[in-house]
Formats: C-alpha cells, sequence, structure tokens
C-alpha cells in the first residue's frame, strides 16, 4: 500500500434517548491505507453506519456527541474541522453511498443534474460540462441509453438503476475514499454481484479506497482486503480476509461464519442447518462491566464478566477483542 488514508483512533460516540445515554460506538480504532478496501462488518446496530456517518461530520448534535477520538484523513484531524470545510470535503474527497437510494436522491430533480451537481460545486464546471460528464458516468455505471436518462427521475429507474446512479453520482469527483453502506442489501442477488463488480471495478480504475460497511461476510470475501469485525459498538476482531476465513479467533466472528449458509452434502436429500449464535445484542444503554459478548459467549469465565478485554495481538495483521488469547486454556472444543 501507499501509506494511511483514514484513520480512526479511539472514537466513541454516545445518543441521548428516554432510555437513558446509548454508546453506539465505544473507543473504535481501525486505519485505510489509499488503494486498499476495508470491509466492516456486523449486525445491526453494531455501530457500523455510525461510525462511517462521522467520518463525513452527519452525526446529528443533539442528540449525538462524539466523546473522545480522533479521525485523521490524510493526517487532518476531521473532528476538529469547521462545517465549511467538512462541506468542502463531503463529495469531492470523500463520498458515500447509502443502504436505499429511493430516499438518498431527490425525487424532484432528475437524475443528470443530481450526477452533475457535485462537478459544478467541488469542480467549478458549468452545468452543460457538468451535465456531460454525468452523461459519462453514467455510462460507466453500465446505465442502458445513458445520456438519454439523464431528463429522468428516480421513480421512473428500478432499484438497481438508482444505486447505480448513486454510484455515478459518487465517483463523478474521483474521490480518495468511497464508504459504501450496505450499497446491496435492497437488491436481489443478481444485481448485487452486478453492483459490487461495478464499484469494485471503478475503485480500481480510479485508485480510490473504498470502506465497505456490510452484514454479509460473502461479501467481504469477494471485495476486500482486510475486515473489520464490529460487535455492541466495538471491534471484536480485525485481520486480513484470509486470515479470519482460515482462522478466525474471536467467539462471536466464528459464530458469524458458522451461521454462514455454505454448500453442503446433498446426500439423501438432507439440507444443511446453519448454527446461530444463541441470545441476543445487549442494548447499548446497557452498563457492561466486563466483554459485552460474555453473555452469549460459550467460553466465558468469570474473568470476562469482571474486566473488559483489550484488542489483543493474535498474529501479525490480526487482532481480537478476548481473553482467550490470554487464557486460551478456558476455550472449550465443542464452542
Amino acid at each position: 500500500m501507499n501509506g494511511c488514508l483514514l484513520g480512526i483512533d479511539d472514537l466513541s460516540i454516545t445518543f441521548r434517548t428516554p432510555e437513558g445515554t446509548a454508546r453506539a460506538v465505544d473507543r473504535v480504532s481501525f486505519t485505510l491505507d489509499r488503494g486498499e478496501t476495508l470491509g466492516v462488518v456486523g449486525e445491526s446496530g453494531c455501530g457500523k453506519s455510525v461510525t462511517a456517518l462521522s467520518i463525513l461530520g452527519l452525526i446529528p448534535s443533539p442528540p449525538g456527541a462524539i466523546e473522545s477520538g480522533c479521525i485523521l484523513f490524510e493526517d487532518r484531524n476531521l473532528l476538529g474541522l469547521d462545517p465549511e470545510a467538512l462541506r468542502r470535503i463531503r463529495g469531492r474527497d470523500i463520498s458515500m453511498i447509502f443502504q436505499e437510494p429511493m430516499t438518498s436522491l431527490n425525487p424532484v430533480l432528475p437524475i443528470g443534474r443530481q450526477v452533475s451537481e457535485p462537478l459544478m460545486v467541488h469542480r467549478g464546471l458549468s452545468k452543460a460540462e457538468a451535465l456531460d460528464q454525468a452523461g459519462d458516468w453514467l455510462e460507466r455505471a453500465k446505465i442502458p441509453a445513458a445520456r438519454r436518462r439523464l431528463d429522468d427521475y428516480p421513480h421512473q429507474l428500478s432499484g438497481g438503476m438508482r444505486q447505480r446512479v448513486m454510484i455515478a453520482m459518487a465517483m463523478v469527483c474521483r474521490p480518495k475514499l468511497l464508504i459504501a453502506d450496505e450499497p446491496t442489501t435492497a437488491l436481489d442477488v443478481t444485481i448485487q454481484a452486478q453492483i459490487l463488480s461495478l464499484m469494485v471495478g471503478l475503485k480500481e480504475e480510479t485508485g480510490t479506497s473504498l470502506l465497505l460497511i456490510t452484514h454479509n461476510l460473502g461479501v467481504v470475501a469477494q471485495t476486500a482486503s482486510r475486515v473489520v469485525v464490529m460487535y455492541a459498538g466495538q471491534v471484536a476482531e480485525e485481520a486480513r480476509v484470509a486470515d479470519l476465513f482460515d482462522r478466525p479467533f474471536h467467539p462471536y466472528t466464528q459464530g458469524l461464519l458458522r451461521s454462514m449458509p455454505r454448500l453442503g452434502n446433498r446426500e439423501a436429500g438432507r439440507s444443511q442447518r446453519l448454527r446461530e449464535i444463541p441470545g441476543i445484542v445487549p442494548a447499548i444503554t446497557a452498563t457492561i462491566v466486563g466483554c459485552k459478548f460474555a453473555e452469549r459467549c460459550p467460553h466465558a469465565f468469570d474473568l470476562c464478566c469482571q474486566k473488559p478485554p483489550e484488542l489483543f495481538g493474535i498474529r501479525p495483521g490480526q487482532r481480537a477483542r478476548c481473553w482467550l488469547k490470554e487464557f486460551p486454556e478456558r476455550r472449550r472444543d465443542d464452542g
């Protein structure tokens, strides 16, 4: 890699709720190199989307508040920038693709105008020049008859086409960092594969770094080089993708991998049973003294409920927040 582009260090984010203070992100740290694809994986509510929104300064305050940490982008702390400086970065240096394009696109503006607007705002292009380049990017996004669709409105497009428009809009200024938040969740499997292939292709063409937020480890396996697994607002494990799939360390990561469907033995028509992770994610308003996964963990022992583990180094490039690193004899063979 060509050095670190994004560095998140000790980031904690809370929200005020009627039930109390919710700690949505709890001392999260990770880095993203130039040109790299990093997957951030976890169940709904684990803090991955809130982390992504904080990079762009989109945490509503109130009720949200960044309690600690820093977000370094090209050695500038984004948390210390004023709103105008952040607006100059959004769409130009850092872009984001959201999960549901129908709520992200403006329903009363033609897609050509929406894709061309970042070029006028950040690159100073005229309306005609920007619209011409918007047509080029819609073609790169593999939208059929792209230039004839410039005057179409979002409701005239399918879900897959709307997501392609979002990708074109995010990439039109050739950002250094693209954040994709569950970009394929609402699409069928065939369209999902096409959208992932499109994003990866444009990323390679432009040299953009990609931060891919997803709950799907299969998507990470196809696209990312490294992965961060989040649980209850914390980083549970971080590793190269090959190491995570071959030698997962954290019991939560192991549980996620066991719950993935696989092509199994079809002998005698038997279907494969998926192994679920027992229990539920703790409420983000709950006060937990020890490990946040302890109540669901098959290997938990007394220390897990008494003291929170740090992120321990497991092997080069792999870390896990688990006391089993210090007490391997506590791991149960049937866990």
